[in-house]
């Protein structure tokens, strides 16, 4: 309160003179778009920046400052409060705990920009609880071009505010599964912000689609299985359940994402699974505390809101009463990855092994369409129930794998290295060229989409090989050492199979094809001369026309079988070009 306090002592000293001449009168406003309107609308994204530029003029416990530039010309913003006035975290971070709140990802999903507008203003106002050992931070609104292309109708079935931003960002992108290609500048300025708030807990605000229910609250904790060890523990056990019970107090009944479409959620439902390209995946990489926030799209707007920023000063609550302890799991689990030997990937339901909860919805039933003429779902509101469903949050890992000492990227990967940088992923440039006898792996099989998602064409259920080989790198070329904090990350981007790897997502696209080729005509007596100097190959190109019709049947397949087991196909095509070096 102290810049408050001293425009009111200003204003009393002056108090009997003509104030006109001094220009000293600040007219600051601090009620939100959303209480001015009665809980029927948002702020544009020019008032949410006004708003958080007149906090930090009045309180010295805020600070607000832009970040970057996003894909629409503008910059991300970040607010702190911090009662203490340090806004140096690396000083406070060792003592404090640091809760990082993203709104605006969709900002047709406005819920979270309007309550976390509210809660920095309460907060700094000393009008709510203050916490001791905790710190907040927010993006006010991440997606700053869908925020400025406003409208009132792309947000079809949502029951409110009058008008808000659009899904896609400045490039039509979906910044909920960008977090690991980082098509936008969004993103990679988003790594500059968590990479230096470094949050214990992170919160994304959305509103959900999907069944309808009475609840106007679920959430989305990051999948506590693939978290893993005592912090998933931890989250699964404790964080989660001390949020269902101090909302339960409230009067705000919460339950998990209802991750159905067009079925009746009584039946039961799994745990939505957080791939790293969405933002609590991402950020259970660095072993933060995640959870998406998602509020039901048929509830009024402003219970909404008002629930969201209930549940917003919940977890501030259970994060500052639970300091020590996150603080102590965090640190044992960012060592593990210095002696831990397998990485679980491929994560699914464990069908066999489903909770139990309880469950508040509306009886549904299928009818007959009016308009199509075929089977539709519908709700009766009328009919509330209380009923015990099964929900699958169990997960299991289909495969694993050997995470090695380091890698080694050779210095022309510059696109994924820069990703890595912004990442404050440790990598250490070789001092001179230099042969290393390292892992190789070698692209097997692999699926692609047959449409684009999210401006790529994503493969899938990707196939590898593995060999020892002694490989030369140049000078310049990477070393990357997998004990350090972003161990994690590294798996999940650099290891060909896992869902989310660079590979996957197109950045080693072009060692799938084959640069250089022969002509058959004049390959072929050069084909003859090689079988005939090598009779080991001879008789296994032998063996494969016997046994393969379609092989003996086709002279191009022939030989450029030949070619790809001779001197003159090269190693570029089809094989992975980030090297492992075992442990």
């Amino acid at each position: 309160m102290k810049k408050a306090l001293t425009f009111l002592l200003i204003i009393i000293v002056f108090g009997s003179c003509d104030l006109s001449k001094y220009q000293l009168v600040v007219d600051y406003d601090l009620e939100t778009q959303f209480e001015k309107s009665g809980g029927t609308e948002t702020a544009t994204y020019q008032e949410v920046i006004d708003f958080y530029t007149q906090l930090e003029e009045i309180y010295p416990s805020i600070s607000f400052t832009a970040v970057g530039e996003t894909d629409s010309g503008k910059p991300l913003h970040l607010a702190v409060f911090n009662p203490s006035e340090e806004f140096d975290l690396e000083k406070v971070r060792e003592d404090k705990t640091i809760i990082l709140i993203n709104n605006g990802i969709h900002p047709g999903e406005s819920d979270g920009i309007d309550a976390t507008m509210m809660l920095f203003r309460d907060l700094a106002g000393d009008s709510i609880h203050v916490p001791e050992n905790t710190i907040i931070a927010t993006i006010p609104i991440y997606n700053v071009g869908g925020a400025l292309n406003r409208n009132s109708t792309s947000r079809t079935n949502q029951n409110g505010p009058l008008e808000y931003g659009f899904r896609g960002n400045a490039q039509n992108y979906d910044l909920n599964r960008d977090f690991i290609k980082a098509d936008s500048k969004n993103t990679k300025n988003f790594y500059t912000i968590f990479q230096n708030v470094k949050p214990d807990v992170f919160i994304d605000t959305h509103v959900s689609n999907g069944a309808d229910y009475q609840y106007t609250l679920t959430h989305l904790f990051t999948q506590h299985n693939k978290l893993g060890g005592e912090l998933g523990e931890y989250l699964n056990k404790q964080m989660m359940p001390a949020l269902e019970d101090s909302l339960r107090r409230k009067k705000l009944p919460i339950t998990p994402y209802v991750n159905v479409f067009n079925e009746v959620p009584e039946n039961g439902f799994s745990q939505f699974i957080d791939h790293p390209r969405y933002s609590t995946g991402y950020a259970a990489l660095w072993n933060t505390l995640a959870m998406m926030v998602e509020t039901h799209m048929l509830k009024p707007y402003d219970q909404r809101v008002e629930g969201t920023y209930e549940l917003l000063r919940s977890m501030v609550a259970i994060t500052d009463a639970e300091n020590p302890t996150i603080k102590d799991l965090r640190e044992r689990e960012n060592k593990k990855y210095l002696t831990q030997r397998w990485y679980n990937i491929d994560w699914e339901p464990d069908m066999e092994n489903p909770s139990t909860r309880e469950f508040l919805g509306y009886e549904g039933e299928t009818i007959k369409s009016e308009l199509t003429g075929q089977p539709r779902l519908k709700y009766d509101r009328t009919k509330p129930f209380t009923k015990e469903i099964e929900y699958y949050d169990n997960f299991i890992s289909n495969d694993r794998i050997e995470i090695p000492r380091a890698y080694i990227i050779p210095q022309g990967w510059w696109k994924v290295t820069n990703l890595l940088e912004l990442n404050n992923i440790k990598m250490q440039p070789l001092d001179r060229d230099t042969t290393i006898y390292v892992e190789s792996l070698r692209i097997e099989d692999f699926e692609t989409v047959e449409h684009a998602y999210e401006g790529h064409y994503l493969h899938q259920n990707t196939k590898v090989s593995k060999t020892m080989d002694s490989v030369f790198f140049r000078k310049g070329d990477l070393y990357v050492t997998t004990f350090q904090d972003g161990a994690r990350y590294l798996i999940e981007t650099l290891e060909p199979t896992t869902v989310d790897s660079f590979f996957n997502w197109n950045f080693f696209d072009s060692v799938l094809q084959q640069k250089e080729h022969f002509s058959p005509y004049v390959f072929e007596d050069m084909a003859l001369k090689l079988l005939n100097a090598n009779p080991q190959l001879k008789e296994e190109f032998e063996e494969k026309k016997r046994n393969d019709t379609e092989f003996r049947t086709d002279a191009y397949a022939q030989l450029d079988w030949i070619h790809k087991n001779s001197k003159y196909y090269k190693e570029p095509h089809l094989r992975y070009p980030v090297f492992r070096i075992p442990r």
